[in-house]
């Protein structure tokens, strides 16, 4: 087991991870702590909240060496773990040079960080070899031998809440080998500068405080999807970075702004309608209650004329008509 690191050096990490990071100090310290404290890490929480992002950049920063896994129902224990070259089998039998490693024993061998996303989609019998492994630090491969964790190994990982679709409960077996760490969505002030950081190049001829407003307005739609009564599943902010890069492009298509209230409602719909998931029971669909939400924080769009023409009007929250 390494070394743990100095208190400087910790400090001197959460600094440079904060300047790439927006907000999210807390948990950032959380995951910091924990990998130097060398323990396991399961972080848990809606899809967009910045999950992946949190753990690329603890990684990159402390020049860990990162195993990414894509968690999903074919994810197999063979897969994980490796397999023998059928072909050289043939010709040169069980060699350990013929073992072709999977993620889990690369990570065990280099001591790098094994990141599965959405662990709770995982078969059972993939979660069981990560068991015994989280346990034992080893894994025994049939034909190869043991395989032991150099210094540094750890598995960290991230998962939606268990009522999102095609996920399933985690067992206490592995609740039990990890710190796990929850995660909310941001704040306003936080999305809205994620907003800001990942549009800042989509209009750069745009008047800065008109878009300012507007973008304000898009996170606040945004935000408004996940308490709908309607509404299972809200958005995340990555909803509202495409509602503006699509408003952006339509506007220029139609020689409008993004803020006009037809390119606007459209790039709702657009970026939207595919992400909420609507409750079981009601009669409506999500494009219906993304307008309904437009409409709220927008203003009742007069867009569409008698003869089904946009006409080029602002909405109502803190914009002018240019």
């Amino acid at each position: 087991m390494r070394e743990a690191a100095s208190v400087t050096d910790l400090r001197d990490l959460l600094d440079r991870l904060r300047a790439g990071v927006v907000g999210r100090v807390r948990e950032l310290e959380l995951v910091i702590a924990a990998i130097d404290a060398n323990r396991h890490i399961l972080i848990e929480g809606p899809p967009g909240t910045g999950k992946s992002t949190l753990l690329r950049g603890v990684a990159r920063e402390m020049d860990i060496g990162f195993e990414f896994v894509e968690g999903n129902a074919e994810l197999t224990p063979a897969r994980l773990i490796g397999h023998f070259d059928p072909a050289r089998v043939l010709s040169e039998g069980y060699d350990p040079d013929v073992f072709v490693a999977g993620p889990l024993a690369q990570a065990l061998k280099d001591g790098s960080l094994l990141y599965i996303e959405e662990l709770n989609r995982v078969p059972e019998e993939t979660l069981n070899v990560l068991i015994t492994v989280m346990s034992e630090r080893e894994l025994n491969v049939p034909r190869l031998g043991r395989i032991e964790a150099a210094p540094g190994f750890r598995l960290v990982s991230a998962m939606n809440p268990f009522d999102a679709v095609g996920t399933a409960r985690i067992s206490g077996a592995v609740y039990d080998r990890v710190c796990r760490i929850a995660v909310g969505y941001q704040s306003v002030a936080d999305e809205t500068m994620i907003l800001r950081r990942e549009t800042a190049q989509a209009s750069p001829g745009a008047h800065n405080d008109v878009d300012a407003s507007w973008r304000d307005g898009v996170v606040e739609l945004v935000r408004l999807t996940r308490n709908h009564p309607d509404l299972r599943i809200g958005s995340s902010i990555r909803g509202a970075i495409d509602m503006v890069m699509v408003a952006n492009s339509l506007a220029q298509l139609r020689a409008a702004t993004p803020y006009t209230p037809s390119v606007s409602l459209d790039a709702a719909l657009v970026a939207l309608s595919g992400r909420v998931r609507v409750r079981e029971g009601t009669s409506r669909v999500s494009e219906d209650v993304i307008r309904e939400l437009w409409e709220s924080v927008f203003g009742r769009s007069q867009a569409e004329g008698e003869d089904g023409e946009g006409k080029d009007g602002a909405p109502t929250r803190g914009t002018t008509s240019s």
